[in-house]
């Protein structure tokens, strides 16, 4: 089973030769926020919090997701390398809907 920390790197790996930029986030005094956010080209935001086929969210990130949702946020739990394997064919179907493929 791949740790969170190598699940994390290759999603990165995998958006990035998309074109796609891969934040760690970080928010001083808002603990739970979800782990990366992916920027697409175009603009399209996605709010990624990584977890290990075993992990599970904290009451606080659910309570984050949440609050991003609401607000109409594309927040994406991606749990272990089948579910970082989805995102990336997400993202790929996201990027060629943009661009009209």
């Amino acid at each position: 089973m791949m740790t969170e920390k190598q699940i994390e790197a290759w999603l990165g790996r995998q958006v990035k030769a998309l074109g796609c930029l891969y934040y760690k986030f970080v928010s001083p005094g808002n603990t739970g926020v979800p782990d990366r956010i992916i920027v697409l080209p175009g603009g399209h935001v996605i709010f990624a919090e990584l977890k290990t086929d075993l992990g599970q969210t904290t009451p606080l990130q659910d309570r984050q997701q949440r609050k991003l949702a609401c607000i109409g946020a594309d927040i994406q739990l991606v749990v272990g390398m089948e579910g970082a394997e989805a995102q990336v064919a997400r993202i790929m179907r996201l990027i060629e809907k943009r661009d009209g493929v």
